[in-house]
Formats: structure tokens, sequence, C-alpha cells
């Protein structure tokens, strides 16, 4: 997990990285042989020791099935550190490349540092329609060039406090906008003093993994149109976003006290995680925060998050992003270098074994059905959300992650009060975010 939180703040300097030099796009015609011997670099962000441990036996499975390529990995590596070996070049340059930033793949496809892999799977007969769920591949393409593919998957969802559901008398986690207002109001304790002992759900847009655009994913918004015009301005779904977040905060007090109360939190990452210390009852988070909930004093389940009251058929959705792999365009063993890819993202096995070592969510339709799945029910409500029809992944552009960051500048101020005209506000955020696309262009 500290490597996902590690990659956010990489994002934009390793954008920056991007836009000021541009490769020269791979044909897919590369013409090395794969069956001769090669040692090919694998470079990624993977660092924690669990993690690493399971990067390397996916390498050891697939060193055995190829004895002609051997594969030196390099861990911990930023997507900057990346960018600037690719631009260099040089023998010193990885073969393979990872990514945990799926923003950034706009950024990979079209300056042509990572190759078009459409070629390699055509010649080796991957279907990729078939293999891989749309979302995954919507967010590892960018204008139809498919330079990146998914290497696991993360999905977020709604983690909560049974007992502290039983002690209120709620029954089910809430399906529905209204339904979580109302319980998050039923679950919210105040101390003598005015203060919180704990806090129903808590939507503040700074809190963990609260970034405006994974609970934004429950409306499934608009970013871009056909041309690539920012919209959000044009739909409903960030002011009903707005609207909800806002009634959330109101009923439980307001923003002041909750944002107090939230500065009095522990780390994320540490066994003072305010969830795993009951100070919140409900709480948005991926896939691998049940890895951390071994010490709960409590009960605990998981379940997707709410939906808009007016689309309960889109119950079970939510927001995904993962890690991508990819070809690097100075590689001389592209063909040795997708054998590797192929194996990590395509093969049933492997990608059930590495989703179960590090608690991700496997990235193939085969393996999300795979009986060699971690059964555990907690987790595999993540599966669920993964697969389902209406779960959504924010798009690439062609600068990476600055939309995003543009929105959350956005909705720190809405939630502060700080926006007092919020469709003047939002146009004025969609010219910016189109400014700045502009500028990417140029």
């Amino acid at each position: 997990m500290a490597r996902k939180l590690a990659a956010l703040a990489a994002a934009l300097s390793a954008g920056a990285l991007l836009l000021t030099g541009c490769a020269n796009p791979s044909t897919g015609s590369a013409e090395d042989d794969p069956t001769k011997p090669v040692t090919l670099k694998f470079w990624h962000g993977w660092s924690e020791g669990s993690e690493v441990k399971a990067i390397d036996a996916s390498i050891a499975r697939f060193e055995k099935l190829h004895p002609n390529i051997k594969v030196k990995a390099t861990g911990n590596v930023t997507d900057a550190t990346v960018n600037q070996a690719l631009r260099a070049g040089g023998g010193d340059a990885p073969d393979v490349v990872s990514s945990f930033t799926t923003k950034n793949v706009g950024q990979y496809c079209s300056s042509g540092m990572w190759v078009d892999l459409d070629p390699f799977m055509k010649k080796t007969g991957l279907d990729k329609a078939k293999v891989f769920p749309k979302t995954l591949l919507d967010y590892t393409s960018y204008q139809g060039d498919q330079c990146a593919l998914p290497l696991l998957a993360d999905a977020y969802g709604m983690y909560y406090n049974k007992d502290a559901f039983a002690e209120a008398g709620i029954k089910r986690p809430p399906r529905t906008m209204s339904e979580l207002r109302r319980d998050a109001v039923k679950l919210t304790k105040r101390t003598k003093g005015g203060g919180y002992e704990r806090v129903g759900f808590m939507p503040n847009f700074r809190l963990y993994q609260n970034s405006p655009d994974r609970f934004l994913a429950q409306w499934g918004p608009t970013y871009f149109d056909k041309d690539g015009k920012a919209r959000l301005a044009k739909g409903k779904a960030l002011k009903e976003f707005y609207t909800t977040t806002g009634e959330l905060v109101r009923s439980q007090g307001g923003y002041g006290p909750l944002e107090t109360f939230r500065t009095s939190f522990g780390d994320e990452m540490s066994s003072q995680n305010a969830f795993l210390t009951g100070k919140l009852a409900m709480h948005m988070d991926g896939e691998w925060r049940g890895l951390f909930m071994k010490g709960a004093k409590f009960k605990w389940s998981t379940a997707p998050l709410p939906v808009p009251d007016d689309r309960p058929e889109t119950y079970g959705r939510g927001y995904l992003t993962g890690t991508v792999v990819g070809i690097a365009h100075s590689s001389t063993h592209q063909n040795a270098a997708w054998e590797l890819v192929k194996f990590l993202t395509a093969n049933t096995d492997q990608v059930v074994a590495f989703a179960n070592a590090i608690h991700n969510v496997p990235s193939t339709k085969a393996a999300l059905t795979s009986p060699k799945l971690d059964s555990d029910p907690t987790f595999r409500a993540f599966l669920d959300i993964a697969q389902n029809r209406y779960s959504t992944a924010l798009p690439p552009s062609i600068n990476g992650g600055q939309y995003v960051t543009s929105l959350q500048d956005f909705s720190y101020g809405v939630e502060a009060g700080k926006v007092h005209d919020l469709d003047a506000g939002l146009r004025k955020l969609d010219d910016e975010i189109d400014a700045d696309n502009l500028q990417a262009q140029n």
C-alpha cells in the first residue's frame, strides 16, 4: 500500500518528464528471437517485503517456463526514474516497465515511450477483449494505442464495523446515498465536550483514500466529451456529488468539527488507522485494507459503496484502478519482453497466485472466476465490484493526472464552503482542465 501512496506523489513529476521529450514510437516489428538466451531488465515499484517476495516468485515461475530468458528485477522504482531512463535510452534502460499510476497511460502511449502491444498480441494470438475486462483495457490504452496491459487491479468499496451496526440497530450496510446519510447519523457518537468518539462516515476529501474522484465514481461521471473537452460543468454528476457530501458533512456536525477530528487520526498504514481504532464506523478503501485488519477489536465486513437514490440498479459498482505494465520503446529485446508481459498479465495461474500473494484484485476474466482465488468473503466483495458493469476507472489524458489534481483542489474549496457559485466554479474548472491539456499538446 505504501507504494500506491508514493506513486501518487510521483505522478506529476513523471508527467513533466514525459512532456519534455518524446520517443520514436515502435512499429511492433521487433526482430529479436525470444528463444535465444537473453537477460531482460524489469523495473517495478514494489518495495514492501511481501510484495517483493511475490514478484520475485512470479519471475521464478516465468524463468522456469522460459529457461533461455533471465529477468533482472529492480524494485522501488518511481515513474520519474523510469521515464528518465527511457528518455536516455542505452544499455542501462529497462526492457519491461510497470507503473502504479494509470492516469499516466495517456502520456506513455502518446509519447511512444511504451510500445503499442497490439502487434505483439496479434502475433501470439492473444485476444485482449476475451482476456481482460473492458474497464481495465480502457485505462491501459489511449486513443486506440494499447501501450500497456493491466497487472492486477484495485477496487474501492466500503469497510464497516459490524459491532457498531448492531449497537445502532442497523441490519445491513447502506445501498443508497440517503441510507448512507441516515446510518452515518445513527453511528456517529459525540463526546460530552462536543467532540467525537466516532464518526459514522467521514466524506472529507483529505482523509486517507478519500480523493474525490474515487467516491465520485458512484455517479458514473463523464470527464471529457468525444473531442477531449472537459465537461464536468455540463453533467449533473458532480453537482449531485457535492450535494450529497455536503449533506453528509452537515448531518454529522459540520466541516470544521469533522476536519478537526480528522487531524487527530493516526497514520493510514499504522495501527492507529482511524477505522482500525473504531473512530470511523464506515470507511471507503481498497481491497488491500483487509490485510491490515488482523488486529481489529471488533467484527467487520465489506460491501460496495452506496449509489445515488435514483440509480439503485447500479449498486455494486465502484472505482477501479491498478498496476499497468508495458515494454520500453528503447528495448532491443521486445519479443522476449513480450513473453514476460504476456506471462505476468495473461497467464491465469500466475495472475491468481500473484493476486493472492499481495491481496489485489486479479486482472483477467479467467482469474476473477478461478476457484484458486482467495475465498475470504471480505475480499470477494471487491472481486464483485471489479466485475460490475457499472464500475468505472479514470480516463487517461495526455498530461496524466493534472485534471484529477485540479478536481481535488476545487473540491477542497467546495467542502470548506469557499465556492459560493458552484456552476461558475465548475465552468472555470473545465476551462482550467482544457487549458492544461492544450498546453500539454503544444
